[in-house]
């Protein structure tokens, strides 16, 4: 029988149908596909988010160190410098030999890089001051009751000592001893830039002398001093001259 257009039309578009099975089947693989690249996402997402949030909880590690020295100044100071760059510092004794026991002293700031690294270093070479540090030697003159410790996740551990034959354990006091003594000069600054002026230049001149023997450390922590002083044009020109030097010998950036 002879088919008209409209029938040849329908005849083939029967032979080209799709079962709805098959259209099922294949739109059922696809959600599968969807939904297994979809939970792999997730949980890498979820990994590195946990991972994230372990880094974060962790504690930084800490090391301190203290001095207690009666009659010097200051007669006592801590030191704690943490993992992460973190710095602090206290003291508490006389601004000067003849001047009256002041308040306490804080400041916080950021160490180097440089140092802070170093000094990680050095208290794993002195084995994180366990065991016998100092050298138990009763003929050696006191140069005051010096602590230092270590804290992190794992470890907390402490050494006491007046004298330590431990190399490690002698650089990390030195350093630590240098920089007590560029924050020392810095409150001092401080108060002769609010209270005598005229003191301020020999004052920096024995610090620029002490920065080129290297008996400073993180010079960059009293910037904020040195900054005002430089600033200040009431201050001696010769003093602010003195200040820039050491802004610019401690790499923070001099601004008038």
């Amino acid at each position: 029988m002879r088919q008209g257009p409209v029938e040849a039309v329908l005849r083939n578009r029967d032979r080209m149908a799709v079962p709805l099975s098959s259209v099922a089947i294949v739109d059922c693989g696809h959600a599968t596909l969807r939904a297994f690249f979809l939970r792999h996402a997730l949980t890498g997402l979820l990994l590195i988010c946990a991972a994230a949030l372990a880094q974060e909880s962790k504690p930084a590690a800490t090391i301190t160190f203290s001095l207690d020295f009666p009659q010097s100044i200051p007669d006592h100071y801590v030191l704690t410098v943490s993992s992460d760059g973190r710095a602090g510092y206290d003291s508490t004794g006389k601004l000067t030999p003849d001047s009256e026991p002041t308040d306490p002293f804080h400041l916080d700031f950021t160490i180097s890089p440089t140092n802070r690294e170093k000094i990680f270093d050095l208290a794993a070479k002195a084995k994180y001051f366990q065991g016998k540090v100092d050298s138990g030697k009763k003929n050696i003159a006191s140069t005051g009751a010096k602590v230092l410790a270590y804290r992190d996740g794992q470890r907390n551990t402490r050494a006491e000592y007046n004298y330590s034959p431990v190399p490690a354990v002698q650089e990390l006091t030195a350093l630590f001893q240098n920089i007590s003594t560029t924050l020392e000069i810095g409150r001092q600054l401080d108060y002769y830039h609010h209270y005598q002026k005229l003191a301020l230049d020999e004052h920096l001149k024995q610090m620029e002398q002490m920065v080129n023997d290297k008996n400073l450390a993180e010079v960059q922590a009293v910037a904020p001093i040195l900054q005002k002083i430089l600033a200040d044009q009431s201050v001696m020109n010769v003093s602010r001259a003195r200040a820039q030097r050491l802004l610019i010998a401690s790499g923070a950036a001099p601004s008038r």
